[in-house]
């Protein structure tokens, strides 16, 4: 794709995922793809943990290394659909299992793998996975993203650095509950308006046992106003995003350059 393009079109399959029934949730994924693509879509953003929800205690027979398994199918994904393609997925590797953020161009092959830093224990993340140790970019040809998941949106300063690595646009999957649903709303906002960004955060939806997520996916632009945003349904939501805002505003407001980090 053309550096000349200014204007993108991203799509957040917001889902209801069925815990442990991957062949189910790919069918799901193919669909929500073919309506993509037919909007025009350069980028589809799919939920946390999108082939088999919090099945954790499972991981096992879930997990896979990297093109493999349900990764080489999500490659598949991209590839007949023509375009990137994101999402994590349960990765296995030296016999432990990470949550995995694996992001796909349009060829289908896989460009950047970004293993989840912050577990969430209140969902036993911390019982039955390993953390990352590094934050991901990646350069989409048409601007440098920023790769994050869930419970990381709470946590401002590793979104500052993927900000101090390039990233314009930032992308987070998530498996956010409803009862906190004003947080993860806020917090998008406030994601992109501090540094700057366009945030596009995709969000499940729907009741898993006892828990209930919020849906309310979003595309927030870098003043933090909504290009799209969803309600609690399932469905795809598309925005089209004017990357040239980002440093439109960064112009307007300096307060990136105007950083004091010698006192932070």
């Amino acid at each position: 794709m053309s550096d000349a393009i200014v204007d993108i079109v991203v799509s957040l399959a917001q889902m209801q995922v069925e815990v442990g029934q991957p062949q189910a949730n790919l069918e799901t994924v193919r669909a929500f793809a073919t309506e993509a693509r037919a909007r025009g879509t350069h980028l589809l953003l799919l939920p946390e943990l999108w082939p088999v929800g919090y099945d954790l205690a499972h991981w096992r027979q879930h997990a896979a290394s990297l093109g493999e398994g349900l990764f080489a199918e999500m490659g598949r994904v991209a590839q007949e659909s023509r375009m990137w393609v994101g999402g994590t997925l349960l990765e296995a590797e030296g016999g432990r299992a990470y949550n995995t953020f694996a992001l796909f161009d349009a060829a289908g092959d896989l460009r950047a793998a970004y293993r989840k830093v912050h577990l969430f224990r209140l969902m036993g993340e911390d019982r039955w996975l390993a953390p990352g140790d590094r934050f991901v970019t990646a350069d989409l040809g048409w601007g440098r993203a920023g790769l994050a998941t869930c419970y990381d949106l709470r946590f401002p300063e590793m979104f500052r650095a993927l900000g101090a690595q390039g990233a314009t646009v930032l992308l987070v999957p998530a498996a956010w509950p409803e009862a906190r649903g004003k947080h993860w709303s806020l917090l998008l906002r406030a994601r992109a308006v501090e540094n700057q960004c366009f945030m596009l955060g995709c969000n499940c939806t729907g009741r898993t046992k006892d828990l209930l997520f919020a849906g309310l996916s979003a595309v927030i632009d870098p003043w933090g106003e909504a290009c799209a945003e969803a309600g609690s349904e399932p469905g795809l939501l598309t925005a089209t995003i004017a990357l040239g805002l980002v440093d439109q505003v960064r112009a307007a407001l300096p307060a990136l350059t105007d950083r004091r980090p010698d006192l932070y």
